[in-house]
């Protein structure tokens, strides 16, 4: 098991990929916190891996607050007694459509938890990392931020902001013995599929499948291999990484 003794934060992992993450860590060996701003959902999927032989615990936080990132820190280390990765994988998007209908109040909640939230998870969990020379951030993007789709201007930007963030991450804190990567998947069988598309049809899937080159869309257990690798001691000399889970949309 290549985590085995880690405990991980990932957050968003009520469903979807931040779902698949979590379950395939537990797999691993990881002792993993289950976040969810959805108490109702991180409780089932915390209560599945227990149930799988797993170590979990659900930790509900709205992660684009900081009292909430201090607070989730604190439970985890209250629980399990350390911290040693953090898959920040929560996000959101605005519905496909023009970017000037958008509205403020949609943007401003898509850069809050798309990108603010790797800021609070920074401060907070940064000096954590710090004080014991080691850590890891798996930052789950998109290819929006890559090869961006029209209709999802906003979203697009806060990925890109992501990467951009992430890369910068990595730089300065190497010296700290703490790295930082990037997963962009491309869209997948997620809640956020519909919102991506704009409504989820058969024509609109073929659309969307039509662009990726292997034919289908991901799948969360595409992102979480993807992402035990790169939380793993495989990765060691690995930083500042984009790794494209997307079939080939970004080529």
């Amino acid at each position: 098991m290549r985590l085995i003794d880690r405990t991980a934060i990932v957050t968003g992992a009520g469903s979807g990929f931040g779902e698949g993450i979590a379950e395939r860590f537990a797999r691993e060996g990881a002792r993993v916190i289950v976040n969810d701003i959805d108490a109702t959902s991180g409780e089932r999927v915390a209560a599945a891996i227990r149930a799988a032989g797993g170590q979990a615990a659900f930790v509900r936080a709205d992660i684009s607050r900081g009292d909430d990132v201090a607070a989730l820190l604190a439970a985890t280390l209250d629980t399990f007694g350390g911290l040693d990765i953090v898959v920040n994988n929560a996000g959101v998007s605005h519905r496909n459509q023009s970017l000037l209908t958008v509205e403020e109040a949609e943007f401003d909640r898509v850069w809050r938890v798309n990108v603010k939230s790797l800021y609070w998870t920074a401060r907070h969990i940064v000096p954590h990392f710090q004080a014991q020379r080691r850590g890891v951030f798996v930052n789950i993007a998109s290819t929006a931020g890559v090869r961006p789709r029209p209709g999802l201007v906003w979203y697009n930007g806060s990925k890109g902001a992501a990467i951009t963030i992430s890369k910068a991450m990595a730089v300065e804190l190497a010296p700290s013995g703490i790295r930082v990567n990037v997963i962009n998947p491309v869209a997948g069988e997620t809640p956020l599929l519909a919102t991506f598309m704009g409504e989820d049809t058969p024509e609109m899937r073929a659309k969307f499948v039509a662009s990726i080159p292997l034919g289908r869309l991901s799948q969360p257990s595409d992102v979480a291999t993807a992402a035990v690798f790169l939380a793993s001691d495989e990765a060691g000399f690995i930083t500042g990484a984009c790794l494209e889970v997307d079939g080939g949309r970004c080529v």
